[in-house]
């Protein structure tokens, strides 16, 4: 090994193509013997001729690795993040791009990524990582073109749903890692996917800097001012930020999922909205909705599951497909929601089976929790794994890892393929000086004030309707 008799873990890292934190748990570990020189390891080079880096890496998903996919001159390279069981990465990859580098923390997630893609790069959570090691591990180096990020970072510090605590919440922490990173490697393109909740999040950041600074208190408590931060933070990274609702739906799923998606351009040249393929009736001329019919054809009979409880599976045998608790008579109604049944809302996710000539609604990450529910159409069970891979038009073949809850878990969290593919196409054009102006008058979701444009004007209003006479400041939007 170039006459060196040791090697210190920077050096066994690059060899191996491990990160240098990984080696040093293969030495606490004893998986590779190495010798403590004062606080320093060192490790003999013997080792590292002996060692069994294959097998190690058929039994460790965990273990990050360096990619080995060599770069095509056809496809505009991805770097992922948050990549999860890579639905986001299938759409991207149909429309013509190459992904060289996944970066995921979840075990299961880990060996979906390595199942389907084995010579991927991949790495683990996204703050252990400086933006070298990110090149690095793509099989890139400083100054090698990154034609696009891409990534949704986790969701729930912005859903709509429980307690959303915005950047103050840890997994909000790493949508900022994820800024800082697009700031050093400064890709051509970047896409940040994330739920609705994201339009109307508050800021809260303990730490101040060159943006939050002009924030003023009452405009850190004011819905959106999250999304506001990540749109200036970009900017000043010189990109262009659209953005909008989308319902997958209207691009070719079967599946009502409305999903945020920010499309950001190197330079002061905004990517327009994507283009839609269908309207649920017919609009405009484009393709009707795709069923939920048409999406299981010809799949074979369901294998993996989980079950309904037996004291709600009395309910759903009164149902037919489309229907839910309300098409119960009034006495079932209270008996089988209980004290849910007094809430508010409107409740539609309690005992319901999905409609065969509709798209599904939008996947969850367990189809039998009571609020939730996703019951098939006729049978009394909740969608299988192998349904819920073709509402999210994964391929057959995409092999899913871990437990069946584990599975629903991926597919439930992931990027509907076709929505993904249009945000592809939508960047490809972009890059090729081909765009494609968008529909006049589309409605791209059931939502008002939704695209970058209206609702930068909706914050505005808001803002300034809230401006008191105590001297409070003007924001300069």
């Amino acid at each position: 090994m170039n006459g060196q008799n040791f090697y210190t873990v920077e050096q066994a890292a690059g060899v191996l193509g491990f990160s240098a934190q990984y080696v040093r748990k293969l030495l606490r570990s004893g998986r590779i013997q190495g010798l403590m020189v004062g606080k320093v390891w060192v490790i003999p080079a013997e080792m590292l001729d002996d060692f069994d880096k294959e097998s190690l890496l058929r039994e460790d998903a965990a273990v990050d690795r360096k990619s080995t996919i060599r770069p095509r001159k056809d496809a505009p390279k991805v770097l992922s993040f948050f990549s999860g069981a890579m639905g986001l990465d299938i759409g991207l990859e149909k429309a013509g791009f190459q992904t060289l580098l996944a970066c995921e923390i979840d075990k299961a997630s880990r060996r979906t990524i390595l199942a389907n893609k084995p010579g991927i790069g991949l790495i683990g959570d996204i703050r252990d990582y400086s933006a070298d090691d990110v090149l690095a591990f793509a099989g890139l180096k400083r100054g090698d073109t990154v034609e696009l990020m891409a990534g949704g970072p986790p969701c729930q510090a912005f859903s709509t749903a429980g307690n959303r605590k915005g950047f103050q919440d840890e997994r909000g922490n790493v949508f900022l890692k994820y800024l800082s990173l697009i700031g050093e490697i400064r890709p051509r393109f970047v896409v940040i996917e994330n739920v609705r909740g994201l339009l109307s999040t508050k800021f809260a950041l303990d730490v101040e800097d060159d943006i939050s600074a002009d924030f003023s208190p009452m405009f850190r408590d004011m819905p959106g001012s999250a999304l506001y931060y990540i749109k200036r933070r970009l900017e000043s990274f010189g990109y262009a930020v659209s953005f909008n609702l989308y319902n997958s739906a209207n691009f070719g799923s079967p599946q009502i999922r409305e999903r945020v998606v920010l499309i950001c351009s190197m330079g002061r040249v905004k990517v327009p909205y994507l283009e839609p393929s269908h309207s649920e009736n017919g609009e405009h001329g484009l393709k009707r909705w795709k069923t939920f019919r048409k999406a299981v054809s010809n799949l074979p009979a369901a294998c993996d599951f989980v079950k309904f409880p037996e004291k709600r599976l009395k309910y759903f045998r009164m149902l037919r497909a489309g229907q839910n608790w309300r098409s119960l008579p009034e006495e079932l109604q209270k008996e089988a929601l209980g004290k849910s049944y007094y809430l508010g809302g409107g409740k539609t996710g309690f005992l319901r089976r999905i409609a065969w000539d509709r798209p599904a609604p939008t996947l969850v990450t367990h189809p039998a929790m009571p609020a939730t529910d996703l019951g098939h159409p006729e049978e009394d069970r909740p969608l299988s794994v192998q349904e819920y891979k073709r509402v999210q038009e994964f391929p057959d073949s995409w092999i899913i890892e871990g437990s069946v809850l584990d599975q629903y878990r991926q597919i439930g969290n992931a990027v509907p393929v076709s929505l993904a593919r249009a945000v592809g196409r939508a960047v490809i054009e972009a890059m090729e000086g081909a765009v494609a102006l968008p529909l006049a008058d589309f409605k791209y979701s059931r939502y008002n004030n939704t695209s970058d444009a209206m609702w930068m004007k909706a914050m505005r209003k808001q803002y300034n309707s809230t401006l008191d006479t105590g001297g409070q400041q003007a924001m300069n939007f």
